[in-house]
């Protein structure tokens, strides 16, 4: 098991491409089940979510491979089995993501129950729903959805909260149902809409890309996608302009999507920090006295709940309190105690993380208790004084790819180590 050791001090500077999407290539992947034959998928990242995924595909009886370039290749034409099984299901909730092309294009699944998460349990209700209004007999068996249909049909389905699992599973299945789906309140998270263009890159129908009403007409079968581009990762991006701004540095990122950060951006801008933003790049500075700004999470375009963490960590370096307040995940405030270790004064009300910032922080051994988790502690490091050791790194593998070496590119101290610690 790996660790960080962090020798905080150091101002972020320089440049660096922004990865691709860890979120969106996790939805992208299970649709090559719904066209057996060979897909590409550009700027994959190489992280362990991906790696689950792929080990899950090829459960499944598909080939998988991830080339230097990040060029991701998928046989998907000996398809086998239909079964998600909870080995794979436990390490990412996102192998649910089977359960509806493995339904619509070979009429079964057998898909573990996830359970729950470091943050609190995310219940699947919503896809299994979906899949009973699409005509699909479900039940729970042994801890399995089991999902049986001989052809699934169009619907009208409205979704109780937009979720992005629940709406990229009923993109899946609706895309080879007979007839028309009207979705409504689906989610409009940037990658629900990589998902539905590849989609329609593949022969899908769909309509209202980008709203929250989508429309779609049923085909009988779709075609390979030859070659797809990942979208950049707005929470890889998000999380790097705050670790800028944290240091008081100035960083210029490519490669990325402005508009799939607005609201973070415009945060950043309330905090005091000067924005360029000019096609593809986005530039940082933070060279004067930052002001506290409250956050609420709210699905998208609002803040997103997996950067309420980092934003902890930045406003634990500006003087006065904030309210960092996450409405999707109540619970999701792991990383306080850890946060406290470091010298942090933050204290949780119900759904909100009060943060009092200002107190210099000093290194220590802190652990990691999931993937956001993780960045947060990994920036209040780069600021802390001497150093802090954060174990359990093996959560931030999951979605920041060589977070380790991206970071000394801008010029942070931090190294990656073997430990003996569980």
């Amino acid at each position: 098991m790996d660790k960080f050791i962090i020798e905080g001090g150091r101002v972020l500077h320089g440049t660096l491409p922004v990865a691709g999407s860890k979120n969106a290539v996790l939805a992208l992947m299970p649709a090559t089940l719904l066209a057996p034959g060979i897909h590409r998928i550009r700027r994959t990242p190489n992280l362990r979510d991906v790696w689950t995924m792929s080990r899950l595909l090829t459960t499944l009886g598909a080939h998988v491979e991830l080339d230097a370039s990040g060029e991701l290749l998928l046989d998907t034409r000996s398809i086998t089995c239909f079964e998600a099984p909870y080995e794979h299901v436990k390490k990412m909730r996102a192998s649910i993501y089977v359960l509806g092309p493995l339904l619509a294009r070979y009429g079964q699944a057998r898909v573990s129950l996830p359970g729950g998460c470091a943050f609190g349990p995310r219940p699947v209700d919503l896809h299994l729903k979906g899949m009973e209004k699409l005509g699909a007999e479900v039940t729970i068996e042994h801890g399995y959805i089991i999902a049986r249909a001989s052809r699934l049909r169009g619907a009208k389905i409205h979704l109780d909260f937009p979720s992005v699992g629940a709406t990229v599973n009923i993109l899946y299945a609706a895309s080879l149902a007979e007839g028309d789906t009207i979705l409504t309140n689906a989610a409009i998270e940037p990658e629900v809409t990589a998902l539905a263009r590849m989609l329609v890159a593949m022969g899908a129908q769909i309509e209202g890309i980008g709203t929250s009403t989508l429309h779609i007409h049923g085909v009988p079968a779709l075609e390979p996608a030859a070659t797809i581009e990942n979208i950049p990762d707005r929470i890889e991006a998000a999380t790097l302009l705050i670790g800028a701004a944290m240091t008081r540095g100035t960083v210029r990122l490519t490669e990325v999507n402005p508009y799939h950060l607005g609201t973070v951006l415009d945060k950043l801008e309330q905090v005091g920090c000067t924005l360029d933003v000019n096609g593809n790049t986005i530039e940082l500075q933070c060279e004067r006295e930052l002001s506290p700004v409250d956050v609420i999470t709210a699905p998208y375009p609002g803040f997103p709940t997996d950067v309420q963490a980092q934003w902890a960590a930045l406003m634990l370096t500006v003087n006065g309190t904030a309210r960092v307040t996450d409405t999707i995940y109540p619970t999701r405030f792991g990383y306080v105690p850890e946060l406290q270790r470091l010298g942090a004064h933050v204290e949780v009300v119900d759904n909100t993380a009060i943060v009092h910032g200002g107190s210099r922080l000093q290194g220590a051994t802190v652990m990691s208790s999931d993937l956001r988790a993780s960045a947060s502690l990994v920036l209040a490091g780069l600021v802390a004084e001497g150093r802090t050791e954060v174990l359990r790194i093996y959560h931030l593998d999951r979605g920041y790819e060589r977070m380790e070496v991206r970071l000394r590119q801008l010029g942070a101290q931090i190294e990656r180590v073997q430990t003996d610690e569980f």
